[in-house]
């Protein structure tokens, strides 16, 4: 009699990819590029937002919480963050905030 050998057809497997936005100081360089990109702003206000693409920005002022998953970042002026494709978030704008903005 021959073993019983599992095989991927017959195993349940679930991959869940972990969104996670990127929150860090720019580079000389990305300050420049971000400089020539479009503006955007927004006065004290919480709402929902979902990506469906690739967002990078850099902060110009203002003082912001996203909240996503069981995870939550904040940024302020001088601040470069990524969000990734397929993200829903929340925003907490705690303070009115002003950024560069590129989607991908």
């Amino acid at each position: 009699m021959y073993p019983i050998i599992p095989t991927f057809a017959s195993v349940n497997y679930q991959f869940k990819y972990k969104m996670e936005i990127t929150v860090r100081k720019p580079t000389e360089i990305e300050v420049a590029e971000m400089k020539s990109k479009p503006v955007w702003q927004c006065e004290v206000s919480e709402f929902d937002w979902y990506y469906d693409s690739e967002e990078t920005c850099l902060i110009i002022e203002g003082d912001v919480t996203v909240k996503y998953d069981t995870e939550s970042v904040s940024f302020t002026a001088g601040d470069y963050v990524i969000f990734p494709k397929g993200l829903s978030c929340v925003w907490q704008v705690k303070n009115p905030v002003k950024k560069y903005y590129v989607f991908k």
